[in-house]
């Protein structure tokens, strides 16, 4: 098996490699003055397994092209599987088309996975679960959202806080069974109460939300929003808001994907929530950390779904 990394997150990847106690194969990526990548595959990979990391984030389109720049060079060299792993994967808003005349980039991006040369591709939490049905070779939808409620049980724990007095946030009602599948890890069973906000988006209006209601019994009680991203706050900020209106004591957030724009970093260090638990599916920059901010690793799951191809 031939482990590379693309220049998205290298740092996931050399995780990753330690845990499976292998190496990082030898690759070069260059970026000319005018935008053009160029990939090389260094290594002999002649019948070989070949897994290249990437994820799609910020700058999506750049960060594609290397992916399949990877998986062509590979298919060159005659490696005899290609596997995708793509920890965030770009362009999964755009699933459907919300207004006329609106492409489906998600479904071209996987057209161009598929054709590409890719055996299978792997992802976390995509933001919408179908989307994975309109994949024509081998796909996995893997999960962090297990790994994050078991340490948010054990954060509050620590702290001497019954789970009982927690109640878990759905911040609109596409997040609803997120939520169900989180509570399900972070309570150890699937009876307990969650509430719901309910959103309207202006889909003439980049990152534009309001919520109009909240939906469930959150009064003195630590409300835990959870959803699969965030990107400018729009949604999240809104939300912790209505919770403690509505007579939550405090509020966290837990969130895969932080697909921060510029800006969201601050504006959510200076919002209200208590802290922002996150995970490592995308490269934080060093501006885009802040003092709320916990990131947790996704490389031990990445390890033991990838440890048998070693």
């Amino acid at each position: 098996m031939k482990l590379f990394t693309g220049s998205a997150n290298p740092e996931i990847t050399q995780e990753l490699a330690g845990l499976l106690a292998t190496k990082i194969s030898a690759s070069e990526v260059v970026r000319f003055g005018n935008s053009e990548v160029r990939v090389r595959i260094i290594e002999d990979v002649k019948n070989q397994v070949s897994i290249i990391v990437q994820p799609t984030s910020n700058p999506s389109d750049t960060n594609i092209m290397e992916l399949c720049f990877f998986s062509d060079a590979l298919r060159r060299q005659e490696a005899s599987k290609i596997i995708g792993v793509i920890p965030y994967f770009g362009y999964a808003k755009q699933n459907i088309a919300h207004r006329l005349g609106e492409c489906v980039s998600a479904n071209v991006i996987i057209r161009l996975l598929e054709s590409i040369g890719f055996s299978k591709i792997y992802t976390f939490d995509l933001h919408d679960e179908a989307t994975a049905g309109a994949f024509s070779i081998p796909f996995r939808n893997l999960s962090v959202f297990p790994l994050l409620a078991h340490h948010l049980a054990t954060f509050f724990k620590k702290k001497n806080i019954p789970l009982e007095k927690i109640v878990c946030v759905s911040p609109d009602q596409g997040a609803v069974e997120k939520v169900r599948n989180f509570g399900t890890a972070f309570y150890g069973h699937d009876h307990f109460s969650e509430a719901v906000i309910e959103k309207e988006r202006d889909q003439n209006i980049m990152h534009k939300a309001r919520p109009l209601g909240l939906y469930g019994d959150v009064k003195d009680k630590i409300a835990v929003i959870v959803d699969d991203m965030v990107v400018s706050g729009s949604t999240l900020i809104p939300a912790v808001d209505l919770c403690l209106e509505k007579g939550s004591t405090e509020v966290y957030t837990c969130i895969v994907h932080h697909d921060f724009i510029e800006g969201a970093a601050e504006l959510i260090q200076k919002s209200k929530v208590k802290r922002f638990f996150t995970t490592n599916t995308i490269k934080l920059k060093e501006a885009e950390r802040f003092e709320k901010l916990e990131e947790i690793s996704i490389a031990p799951i990445l390890a033991k779904e990838l440890q048998y191809l070693v």
